[in-house]
């Protein structure tokens, strides 16, 4: 059983002759275990601090980090049976792949025959067996990698963690290393924590995603819940590419349905205004907004374009294409109506050239509305 909990854990660095920064602001968050939890955010959001604080490699300003109950703090780093991949690998240069793996057995005494074995139950995991006399200057930049992780393997540690251990590969590799990181989880079955800065690294990887921003938690989910029901506006942006799509403006009635209709600010109706329907359900759900200002989001794919009439006029708008990014089996369209600007993802068997006009469908069923004030999802 390996589970880790964080209670109100905080950290403030002290700049000497400045203000104090807070890098992790009342953080409460449990790991569960054998669960693989992503941390994401962007550069600074306060993860690895996170991870350090867990590590034992910082010491934190208040708050407390427990594994299985017991309390870690005060804990020196090595006693904590954890283990941490770096993003740089931090491998010994003058050591061969099977010194690096044995390191920290050999510092920790094992007998030379449990180490053999642990190395080569290791390397035979991660496919390093033909490496392992080689040094690090021989090694691709996968198999530096891998070699980091045989290292905290045979460990046999009861957490794993990473930070942005993929930061530094190639596209390819990273696909390649993720699959292995998934693989390893699902053989070891351990609890692992994972740092990254990589949404899609984050959605492909995770069993939940703790979302941070400024050293605050936004979100804690699955990959598929963050997605679709975002917590707020940060959370909504940060996933997806291209990212949702944001109209600022107000719930109006139109007859008997409720609309959505842009302004420019102040209560003012933008030229060209884009009024959308709301869907029945949506319709209830805003319906204590009438008149009120909100923000509405829409992902690219959840924009379409209209065939042959097809589709309700009042969930239709006229907007000409700005700049089309073709991506292989799909194309980012980039689109201007008025003053708004738009992205839709389209089927490249869609052809579509820049400067055209193109009548577009918004699928409101999968419309996201919040408040602008907050900027809390409104559910």
């Amino acid at each position: 059983m390996a589970r880790v909990v964080l209670e109100q854990l905080t950290k403030v660095f002290q700049v000497p002759g400045g203000e104090p920064i807070p890098a992790v602001d009342n953080l409460s968050l449990a790991v569960e275990d054998k669960e693989l939890l992503v941390l994401v955010g962007p550069s600074g959001c306060g993860k690895t601090t996170t991870l350090r604080l867990i590590a034992g490699l910082e010491e934190s300003t208040g708050g407390t980090v427990s594994l299985d109950g017991q309390s870690m703090n005060g804990i020196a780093p090595k006693d904590r049976d954890l283990a941490m991949v770096f993003q740089n690998c931090a491998l010994y240069p003058h050591l061969s792949a099977y010194e690096n793996i044995a390191f920290g057995l050999k510092l920790r005494k094992y007998p030379t025959a449990e180490i053999e074995k642990r190395v080569k139950q290791a390397a035979t995991t991660l496919g390093l067996l033909a490496c392992l006399g080689r040094k690090p200057a021989g090694l691709s930049g996968g198999e530096r990698q891998r070699v980091a992780v045989a290292r905290a393997i045979v460990r046999q540690p009861r957490v794993f963690l990473f930070d942005e251990p993929l930061a530094s590969l190639d596209a390819s590799l990273r696909v390649q290393m993720r699959a292995e990181i998934s693989r390893l989880h699902r053989q070891l079955a351990v609890t692992m924590i994972y740092v990254t800065h990589d949404q899609v690294e984050a959605l492909a990887l995770g069993d939940r995603i703790a979302v941070m921003k400024s050293g605050v938690l936004q979100q804690v989910a699955s990959p598929m819940e963050l997605y679709q029901r975002p917590a707020n506006l940060f959370v909504a942006g940060f996933f997806g590419s291209p990212p949702m799509t944001f109209l600022s403006g107000t719930v109006v009635p139109e007859g008997n349905a409720l609309c959505f209709q842009t302004q420019v600010g102040s209560g003012v109706v933008a030229p060209a205004a884009i009024t959308l329907r709301l869907e029945e359900a949506s319709a209830r759900r805003m319906d204590s907004y009438r008149g009120k200002p909100v923000i509405l989001g829409i992902r690219p794919e959840d924009i379409a374009t209209q065939i042959a009439g097809e589709g309700p006029p009042d969930q239709t708008i006229e907007a000409q294409v700005q700049l089309v990014q073709q991506m292989g089996s799909e194309s980012h369209i980039y689109l201007a109506c008025g003053a708004v600007s738009l992205v839709a993802r389209l089927p490249t068997s869609d052809p579509v050239r820049a400067n055209q006009n193109l009548s577009l469908v918004f699928d409101m069923r999968r419309a996201h509305f919040f408040d602008p004030a907050t900027e809390a999802a409104l559910v």
